[in-house]
């Protein structure tokens, strides 16, 4: 069986699988060689916090024959939880950062293509979150001195599902030109340009938008 394994869960992860958890739910359910976070109705539901590119297998093997969520959170508020050498917390600040729906792009990079998949859904998880920090000089060094220790859920401020390569356009700005580059998409969302590229691959390989020609900014894209 292959699973994340209740015995090595994260806090955000179990917190998660409970919020969407129904009565009659089953949890952890072996299904044809893997173990399934929730079976709702027929409904297989995985929840990943990180990381598509461990789940490819999972969703070959089981996607023909299985209706599957994909489920994974976007930090939309983030709190900075620093700890002391003892574990004790020291302070509580929140992150400038915002996570919005086209942050998922970063990860669903692994497979776009799955979108077109009449079985598959993705369902992105606007969360307010705590991010728990403890000292680490050695690790830390990105961070001032310290490493994530854990990721903890505050509450689930809203859900987006995205179950074709046409709701994938949702997650574009509004008012983009056309045809439009990945500097246009940065602009309109206020990200970089390298989540920008990974937005614009999505929707190019899971066939939502087309690549037309080049000019001096890029590759041009054109909108259905």
């Amino acid at each position: 069986m292959t699973s994340i394994g209740s015995l090595n869960e994260k806090p955000l992860h179990a917190s998660l699988k409970e919020w969407y958890r129904q009565e009659g739910d089953d949890v952890e359910v072996p299904v044809d060689g893997f173990v399934i976070d929730l079976v709702s109705d027929g409904l297989l539901i995985e929840i990943q916090t990180r990381g598509f590119s461990s789940m490819r297998r999972k969703f070959d093997q089981l996607l023909d024959s299985h209706r599957m969520r994909l489920v994974h959170p976007v930090p939309a508020t983030k709190w900075i939880v620093k700890l002391d050498e003892r574990g004790e917390q020291v302070s509580r600040r929140r992150s400038p950062k915002r996570g919005i729906t086209a942050d998922v792009c970063a990860e669903l990079v692994s497979f776009p293509s799955l979108l077109s998949h009449p079985n598959f859904i993705l369902e992105v998880a606007l969360v307010e979150e705590e991010e728990v920090r403890r000292p680490d000089a050695k690790k830390g060094w990105r961070r001032g001195g310290y490493v994530i220790e854990e990721r903890r859920l505050v509450l689930v401020a809203g859900t987006v599902s995205i179950g074709s390569p046409e709701e994938l356009l949702d997650v574009l700005p509004a008012d983009l030109p056309d045809p439009f580059t990945t500097a246009d998409i940065a602009s309109g969302l206020d990200r970089s340009r390298h989540l920008a590229q990974e937005v614009a691959y999505c929707l190019r390989v899971s066939g939502a938008v087309s690549a037309i020609g080049r000019d001096r900014r890029g590759i041009l894209y054109q909108l259905p």
